[in-house]
């Protein structure tokens, strides 16, 4: 028989005839060792009944072992059963030990040994083994729980508090008198996790402590303990309850189902708003709340957006925040974390139910842009004649509705002069401005660079733009080369007259040199015997650029009354007036156009 609290056997003793309970007088082993078995006698019917009034007083819960005896002496079961003629029905030793739960007690049928082990009270024994042969040895190994002697009960963390204000509890033992020794400690829990003990060997008698004077700053957090020993019984206190009362810290959550703006798509550029609310849940006031975005692209960078604290959050209100995303640099795949109040950033209760994450994708620009380029406000061919002082435009356009073209470094513009010299323009003067878009892109996403040098040198020169938008799209797979020709002084060429002979109309060709247009140009149509017919002005040739020039205007053969003029040869001539000075002749070496005319005049043929 074994103690079920500590696992001591229960020791028997010698009292002279016989031992306790009314066993065999026990014998040890040998001289060092002390009785702790009870033998009985099981050859009587009265015996037997000691031997049942033995197992009724054993306490509930302890261990208890059967075997048998001296084989040559061993009554079996069988026997024990039919004491029910003397005792009653059901009232018999067998009776009993199958009661127990001891199912295997019949296999008991001859004179072999067996164990059985059962703890008192419990109908399902630990331990049956019966053998089969007188010669049998048998062992049995069971394992078994042992009630310790001391022990400690942890409360979860009472976390998250302004202050703190007293702890109360309260419990009993099972025994009375109490054997138990129990005491309270309360421990603090700092920002970081860590516990430190405050408050120790509270006496559980006390029932209550005082916690105002723990700074719930440094320790926003407490854990009760309780710790109880009884080395008689073993049995621990019994804590019916613990709470500890304070100031409790707010508690927020993210609120979607009453705001939150979910785009899942854009464009690279296009705008972006992250908007989510935020409510606070529980009866104690925000201060100023922080907001933590972070955005992980595609290559699983993180970069942070910086956000204003919002205002003060009181008890049961909430609020909307609208966030901006440039999406420029995210093209492809991206994943937002939205997150309030990160960090514990001020004291709260619970942080899980603070962020939310949100995945969106923004389609990348692959489109090239396109440049165009005109000198005085004309497209030019290659080794064309310019001003001297152009006013060369270059624009470029991307059919990017949000990545507009605002930025200096999307175009580079180079100017090779005349000895081979290659000059890169910066946009840090009047020589080279940038016009960017509108801003939004209402007017379309063209951006405008005005380029006016000032070429003071004769000869040939060559313009060299590379541009790309703002996704690093080129503008061509080459870049933009015009060669054109600078000629300082004021000079005309021939003018000619196309087509020649005409019917209907025909306009007038011709180049100019310098760096101005004449403030004075008039063509004079005449007969053959020199009356003037025609005088055509320079406001309506309409406009004129340094370079070649083929008029707007078509003379369509009539004179200065707007009659019709006969068939036939006409002579005309070119008139010039520049800062009071008639412009010299322009022609080239391989040029051939004086043939046509005779002293400066030139002739058409008119045939209706």
């Amino acid at each position: 028989m074994i103690n079920n609290i500590d696992l001591t056997p229960v020791k028997n003793v010698d009292l002279g005839t016989s031992g306790k309970y009314g066993s065999y007088r026990p014998i040890p082993w040998n001289q060092n060792a002390k009785p702790e078995f009870f033998q009985f006698d099981v050859s009587t019917p009265a015996s037997r009944m000691v031997v049942m009034n033995f197992l009724d007083s054993i306490p509930t819960g302890f261990y208890v072992g059967l075997t048998s005896g001296q084989m040559e002496q061993m009554i079996l079961p069988s026997i024990w059963q039919a004491d029910t003629a003397v005792f009653g029905n059901n009232v018999s030793l067998y009776h009993k030990l199958k009661t127990i739960g001891l199912t295997q007690l019949d296999l008991v049928r001859d004179t072999v040994p067996y164990i059985f082990i059962y703890q008192k009270g419990k109908t399902v024994p630990l331990a049956q083994v019966v053998g089969t042969d007188i010669r049998d040895l048998l062992k049995v190994t069971i394992t078994v729980p042992v009630s310790r002697t001391t022990g400690i009960l942890k409360s979860s963390a009472f976390s998250k508090a302004k202050s703190w204000s007293q702890l109360v509890w309260d419990g009993n033992s099972l025994e009375n008198p109490s054997t138990d020794q129990a005491f309270i400690t309360v421990s603090g829990i700092d920002q970081n996790g860590a516990e430190d003990k405050l408050i120790s060997d509270i006496p559980v008698s006390q029932n209550m402590v005082d916690l105002s004077s723990i700074n719930a700053a440094n320790y926003p957090g407490l854990r009760v303990s309780l710790q109880t020993t009884d080395t008689t019984n073993r049995s621990p206190y019994q804590l019916k309850y613990w709470r500890v009362y304070g100031t409790a810290v707010p508690e927020g959550a993210v609120a979607p189902n009453l705001y939150y703006n979910k785009i899942d798509t854009v464009d690279v550029g296009a705008p972006l708003n992250l908007s989510m609310a935020f409510k606070n849940v529980s009866s104690i006031g925000f201060d100023s709340l922080k907001v933590r975005l972070s955005i992980r692209n595609k290559d699983n960078v993180e970069s942070i957006v910086t956000l204003p604290n919002l205002k003060p959050l009181i008890a049961g209100d909430t609020v909307r925040i609208n966030i901006p995303v440039n999406t420029k640099s995210l093209a492809g795949s991206n994943l937002a974390l939205l997150e309030f109040n990160p960090g514990m950033h001020q004291p709260e209760q619970h942080q899980f139910n603070n962020f939310i994450y949100q995945n969106f994708y923004v389609r990348g620009d692959t489109t090239n842009p396109y440049l165009d380029v005109t000198f005085d406000g004309a497209r030019i061919l290659n080794r064309d004649i310019v001003s001297s002082k152009p006013n060369i435009i270059m624009k470029l356009t991307d059919d990017s509705q949000y990545m507009l073209l605002n930025n200096t470094e999307l175009i580079k513009v180079q100017l090779k002069h005349p000895d081979g010299a290659v000059r890169d323009y910066q946009f840090n003067n009047d020589t080279l401005v940038l016009t960017p878009p509108s801003q939004g892109g209402n007017n379309g996403n063209t951006a405008m660079v005005t380029f006016k040098p000032n070429l003071l040198a004769d000869g040939d020169y060559e313009l060299i733009v590379s541009a790309k938008d703002q996704s690093g799209n080129t503008a061509g797979a080459l870049n933009y080369r015009i060669a054109f020709q600078v000629i300082n002084k004021p000079m005309i060429s021939n003018l000619l007259n196309y087509p020649n002979p005409f019917t209907s109309s025909t306009a007038f060709v011709f180049t100019l040199t310098g760096s101005d247009i004449p403030q004075n140009i008039r063509i004079q149509i005449l007969t053959v015997t020199g009356k003037i017919v025609r005088e055509i002005t320079k406001a309506e040739l309409g406009p004129l650029r340094i370079g070649r020039n083929i008029t707007e205007y078509k003379w369509d053969g009539t004179d200065q009354y707007g009659q019709k003029l006969g068939n036939g040869v006409y002579l005309y001539r070119v008139l010039t007036n520049l800062n009071g000075r008639t412009l010299d002749k322009y022609s080239t070496k391989d040029n051939n156009t004086d043939k046509y005319f005779n002293k400066g005049y030139g002739k058409m043929v008119l045939i209706r």
